[in-house]
């Protein structure tokens, strides 16, 4: 690696984490419909174990209380079996309730999503996210990674498959999670109700980056969203300058077998779609922010951040590294 390169691949261990600061994976701060239902559930949940602890507590109290100078404890009396029946029908009343409750959460989730839902498909690799939008025809219209744009106030329906080993989707602030399984279609959707930004994760071990195996959730206004998705489906826009088109040259040989950019002889399929990468919010599925230096220290050694990924280290001089550096910021 160069030198320029090694110094940031230096920084990438102080500065991580960054894509993850602020972003929060918790189900009590719902933003969708769905999450909305299992904020409920979960509430309801905690409080019946509450009452439940203190119902038990209270019944084993009261014979203690009760009982300590009856010479025999195993003599059945009508205040016994009170006590006997109170504690097992207490809590099997309530748990009645909360599987009930359950059952009717997981099949209003489950349920078919409406007809004018956007569909999307999510495969998952080891361990990053390829993300797909469809039209109605089920034909593949913008191509993007680790980052997911949905509209506000509207039904997104997500066909769920994986390339590799099991996986598991899940948006904490939006849906539960969902298994993604070789050779199985699996299907989720939910509707945002909030604009902003939502961290998703892998939800079930994958390998050895399985921590690393993040992505984000963007919700916008209707129009926003339409305008963004137009853009997306777009060719890269064509270098304009000599740095920059000296970039396309070094990638399309080095980066090309892997990675794909429409509108140029970049056809890999291996790795993510990097059309417009640099409209995205982060690198290496939700570990690093996506800034110039990150994005040299991934390139330059990307071990050193996910060691195991398929990714091998790119050994560039520095000119056509800083040539690389300007076409990919270009790729808006």
């Amino acid at each position: 690696m160069p030198d320029g390169c090694g110094l940031i691949g230096l920084c990438l261990l102080s500065g991580g984490t960054a894509a993850q600061q602020g972003a929060r994976q918790s189900t009590l701060q719902p933003a969708s419909t769905q999450a909305q239902s299992i904020e409920l559930l979960w509430w309801i949940m905690l409080w019946a174990g509450v009452a439940i602890f203190l119902a038990v507590m209270a019944l084993l109290a009261w014979a203690l209380w009760h009982g300590r100078h009856r010479e025999s404890p195993l003599g059945l009396t009508a205040s016994k079996n009170f006590v006997l029946l109170a504690g097992v029908a207490i809590p099997a009343l309530v748990l009645v309730i909360l599987v009930g409750g359950s059952l009717l959460l997981g099949r209003s989730i489950a349920s078919t999503p409406p007809p004018d839902a956007i569909q999307v498909r999510v495969t998952g690799w080891m361990w990053w996210w390829e993300i797909e939008y469809l039209d109605s025809a089920g034909n593949v219209t913008a191509t993007t990674a680790n980052e997911m744009h949905v509209p506000v106030d509207r039904p997104v329906a997500i066909e769920l498959v994986s390339g590799d080993v099991i996986h598991s989707f899940w948006v904490p602030q939006l849906q539960g999670k969902t298994d993604m399984v070789p050779g199985k279609v699996n299907s989720s959707w939910f509707v945002a109700t909030e604009a902003g930004q939502y961290r998703g994760q892998c939800a079930e071990f994958c390998g050895l980056q399985h921590a690393l195996m993040a992505f984000v959730v963007v919700a916008r206004p209707e129009a926003e969203f339409n305008a963004w998705l137009a853009h997306q489906a777009e060719p890269a826009p064509t270098p304009t300058t000599d740095a920059a088109q000296q970039g396309l040259e070094v990638f399309e040989q080095s980066c090309g077998q892997c990675h794909r950019v429409r509108g140029t002889r970049a056809v890999g399929v291996i790795g993510p779609d990097l059309t417009h990468l640099a409209s995205r919010r982060t690198l290496a599925a939700a570990t690093l922010t996506n800034n110039q230096g990150h994005l040299a220290g991934w390139i330059g050694d990307p071990q050193r951040v996910k060691p195991g990924n398929k990714m091998p280290r790119t050994l560039l001089s520095p000119q056509d590294m800083n040539n690389l550096l300007a076409y990919l910021g270009t790729l808006e």
